[in-house]
């Protein structure tokens, strides 16, 4: 898919899905996603390799934001010095069906065992049949400091597409850890669209504050490494995923069947929006690449080893 000329006019945040509330997003929410996802102007073509290609769309504000959007696709936003820049990575996914990728994006137990960026992860509570609460923390490029998210989920099968989409939120029982820096997620979620009975494309689009002015080279490392490495280690997992879920609980999807679904009940009144503005600000600008990093190393990419996928 071509992009249009890049936008003269500079874009920002919107808020929280437009609500100062915490609220479960309704049809309307779920529509305009998929209109940002689809969205195509003002994007510029940085990287083009093996069947992916990134996107990135500079972003000017106040404050540091990453943003990111993708097919077998990433988008990402990462932060310098003052401006923010999108980032989507695009790539169809071949010999996976639409209904496998969304299971793949669902199974918190699987997610563990494919994505190699993540600490811990795992979901507090349920809200409604289609959202809940849960929690994520990530490995970032070292030496910047690990991030980590609450955030409230909801997902909506439309037809032969479906979408997942978060923001953030604060929980009670979870403030900010010492050792971590508590990201915002304004709103960051997963189009899926079925191109056929075994294809289909993902676009993931994320608008991200990471608390902190990241170094130019996380920004241009994401672009031109992480974002397509990312897509491409989800991709080996979707096409390993139907063996693995033969041994480990087949028919346990709470996600198709909520009824399966042991999170206790949360009140929406229990949780408030996690707004930027209320947590500390780390400033990484003058943070220089580890060895380890520029010798293609770990913290942050992860392995193309997919062993553990069995």
């Amino acid at each position: 898919m071509e992009k249009s000329a890049a936008s003269t006019e500079p874009q920002g945040p919107r808020p929280v899905l437009g609500r100062d509330s915490v609220q479960v997003p309704d049809d309307q929410d779920f529509r305009s996603f998929r209109s940002e996802c689809e969205a195509e102007e003002g994007w510029n073509l940085t990287y083009s390799k093996a069947g992916v290609s990134v996107w990135v769309q500079a972003v000017e504000m106040d404050r540091t934001l990453h943003k990111i959007k993708g097919h077998r696709h990433l988008v990402v936003y990462l932060a310098s010095e003052g401006v923010s820049s999108q980032e989507e990575c695009r790539m169809e996914c071949r010999d996976v069906p639409a209904e496998t990728l969304y299971d793949v994006l669902h199974d918190i137990e699987y997610r563990k065992k494919w994505d190699s960026n993540v600490i811990e992860t795992f979901d507090i509570a349920r809200l409604t049949v289609n959202a809940d609460v849960g929690y994520y923390s990530w490995r970032c490029p070292k030496p910047l400091k690990n991030r980590d998210v609450i955030t409230l989920r909801s997902w909506l099968p439309m037809g032969t597409d479906y979408i997942i989409m978060n923001y953030s939120v604060k929980h009670p029982k979870y403030p900010p850890r010492k050792d971590l820096v508590r990201a915002v997620s304004i709103q960051t979620g997963y189009l899926i669209q079925s191109t056929g009975p075994k294809s289909c494309v993902i676009t993931y689009l994320a608008q991200v504050d990471p608390k902190g002015s990241l170094p130019k080279w996380v920004v241009n490392k994401s672009s031109q490494f992480l974002a397509p490495k990312a897509m491409k280690k989800m991709y080996k997992a979707c096409v390993k995923y139907p063996e693995w879920k033969q041994k480990h609980q087949p028919h346990f999807k709470p996600w198709l069947h909520p009824e399966q679904s042991p999170l206790p009940s949360l009140a929406l009144s229990e949780l408030s929006v996690q707004h930027a503005d209320s947590l500390e600000n780390i400033d990484e600008s003058a943070v220089t690449e580890s060895r380890e990093e520029r010798l293609g190393g770990a913290g942050g990419e992860g392995s193309d080893d997919d062993t553990s996928l069995t």
